[in-house]
């Protein structure tokens, strides 16, 4: 016999406690990569696996070109086309605001609320344009940037990794 009531048993950890702390180590996994040489980076544990590369690490991929293909004068890619045709050299270059940290991005305060910024609109530095949820806090996230907004890349409720583009900003 014992004294008193037993404790219930410990319920198990909610999944978002599990995803914080999956986005928390992945956050530590990517600085880890980006201080280092390395440019890969391959982490298994059970049945998960995970692998992070550096830009650097994923070179384009060489295609043989029929010689028939090539175009007058120049070079020419797989199918023939320019190495420019069909691409904006511009949109590449295009400023944007990058998350500061891992996590689920959201463009709206709350459900069904307007967002904070949208393809077409202004923004100032300063001026809120999402926020990020990681470890169930919510973090205001700041444009650092200027002018108009020409895209908002990520959906709302994706998650976004540390440093990728959140909206393409053209100065005024």
């Amino acid at each position: 016999m014992t004294d008193g009531p037993t404790p219930p048993p410990s319920a198990p950890e909610a999944p978002r406690d599990d995803d914080a702390r999956l986005l928390g180590l992945i956050d530590r996994l990517a600085a880890l990569l980006d201080r280092s040489d390395l440019t890969e980076l391959e982490v298994e544990a059970g049945g998960t696996g995970l692998v992070l590369r550096k830009p650097s690490a994923i070179a384009p991929v060489a295609v043989a070109v029929p010689a028939g293909a090539m175009a007058e004068g120049g070079a020419s890619t797989a199918d023939g086309e320019p190495p420019t045709a069909g691409r904006d050299p511009a949109a590449a270059a295009k400023p944007s605001v990058k998350a500061p940290l891992t996590g689920i991005f959201y463009t709206s305060p709350a459900p069904g609320s307007a967002p904070y910024v949208s393809a077409g609109g202004e923004v100032a530095v300063g001026q809120i344009i999402g926020l990020i949820e990681a470890m169930k806090l919510f973090n205001e996230i700041k444009s650092d940037l200027a002018g108009r907004v020409v895209r908002v890349v990520p959906e709302s409720g994706t998650l976004v990794k540390a440093k990728q583009p959140l909206i393409e900003v053209e100065p005024l």
